[in-house]
């Protein structure tokens, strides 16, 4: 049976605006930049943690037609994918404080809950993550 999930994906509308923002400002590493011709196979994952990866997927052939790839991007600019991610950090608050230096734009400061302190942001193309301090 299965061991591991290894690869999640959320569609992206501009796969080097993603870069910038998973890479540049919260700081994860390129796992694979593939140009396979009819798609490029763009992940990032967590630094040292290379096996779990998040496939930041442009809408679009072959998965789909035009129609619906534009039907895709609609929803993933309203926020209404349903795609989304959960980091985690040692440090909420700190990490929250770091990132609002970069430039993000989050929809939720960080916050007690009952399984530790989260927070809420959007990527550019509107998918919601989160990153939560777990409990100790």
């Amino acid at each position: 049976m299965f061991n591991a999930i290894t690869q999640s994906q959320i569609y992206v509308l501009d796969q080097d605006e993603a870069v910038d923002f998973y890479v540049g400002k919260l700081g994860l590493e390129i796992t694979a930049d593939v140009d396979m011709g009819f798609m490029r196979w763009l992940t990032v994952g967590v630094p040292g943690h290379p096996e779990r990866q998040i496939l930041l997927e442009k809408p679009g052939a072959p998965a789909m037609s035009e129609e619906t790839a534009e039907q895709v991007r609609e929803l993933v600019t309203k926020g209404a994918m349903g795609g989304w991610l959960i980091l985690t950090t040692d440090d909420c608050r700190k990490t929250y404080e770091t990132l609002l230096e970069k430039g993000v734009e989050f929809t939720e400061e960080p916050t007690e809950r009952p399984y530790g302190i989260d927070c809420g942001l959007r990527d550019p193309f509107g998918n919601r993550i989160r990153f939560t301090q777990p409990k100790a």
